[in-house]
């Protein structure tokens, strides 16, 4: 059961779990309405493989840093080995592309673009700093577009919106991470803003994206994209993301981790309520 559970952390479920809700969202926003129930699943789980596969090689990368930054992860500790992690990572991939092919060809295209760049950031772009950081906010709003991608809308209009406002928040917690992870990026020459430029530097910077993400998140509504009704889940985002990064702004030490947690788990809260109100509404 240890070692199960040592496997499970290392796919690290709230992160891929929200990836696949931004394709379900995508999915609704390109379309209008919900897809049908195969197209939901295989997208969901297309790229909540694929997003596990790259974070499950990104804790078999960072192994050494782990062990400075957090010992108690699956590899540094010991609970799970390195070719079980690998071994893990490699199925996961495989699982995604699979379900992704049955989607159709450009949405194997879009997963193999995303396990390209986690593969490449995750072995040489990490202590690249912002470059890296940009990387992977690209795919995380690269996930939104797979949306509108895999119900044949590649260039819905408001797929990309919520593209670019999950990509800057991403951003946002990228560089909040790096702050926190300061001792360990030094380890291996690490080009982090909070290193280039010091711990709180980065985070003001970071909060600053935050708030962006809230002023564009009233556009929606003044181009009439949603009814007013739906402003209620953009508001529990928003909230969540308003209190974490004042919260993250005065935080000491190691505590601003768990409000980094707390405005990704906020922002994913908002995008659930969003998708559950558009059901019973449609319904």
């Amino acid at each position: 059961m240890k070692k199960i559970y040592g496997l499970f952390r290392l796919i690290r479920f709230e992160l891929p779990f929200s990836a696949g809700v931004c394709v379900v969202m995508g999915q609704l926003l390109a379309l209008g309405s919900f897809a049908s129930v195969a197209k939901t699943v295989f997208g969901f789980f297309s790229v909540f493989f694929i997003s596990a596969s790259i974070l499950v090689l990104n804790d078999y990368f960072d192994v050494e840093t782990d062990k400075i930054n957090a010992p108690d992860r699956p590899l540094p500790s010991k609970t799970v080995s390195m070719p079980e992690a690998l071994l893990l990572s490699v199925l996961l991939l495989i699982s995604g592309l699979i379900l992704s092919y049955i989607l159709g060809i450009i949405t194997l295209i879009f997963t193999l673009i995303l396990s390209v760049i986690g593969f490449l950031y995750n072995r040489r772009f990490k202590s690249s700093g912002l470059p890296g950081n940009m990387m992977v906010s690209f795919s995380v709003g690269m996930t939104f577009i797979y949306g509108g991608a895999s119900v044949g809308l590649p260039f819905n209009k408001m797929a990309w919106f919520f593209g670019l406002i999950a990509a800057l928040i991403d951003l946002g917690e990228e560089i909040a991470a790096d702050a926190m992870d300061m001792q360990g990026d030094r380890l291996i020459q690490s080009n982090s803003l909070a290193i280039r430029y010091g711990k709180y530097t980065a985070l003001r910077i970071s909060c600053g994206i935050f708030f962006l993400v809230i002023l564009l998140t009233g556009l929606p509504f003044i181009l009439n994209w949603f009814r007013i009704i739906y402003l209620a889940p953009i508001l529990v985002m928003d909230i969540a993301i308003a209190y974490s990064s004042v919260q993250l702004l005065r935080s000491r030490g190691e505590e601003g981790r768990k409000y980094i947690r707390r405005l990704y788990l906020g922002a994913t809260a908002g995008l659930l309520i969003f998708i559950l109100m558009r059901l019973i509404l449609n319904s």
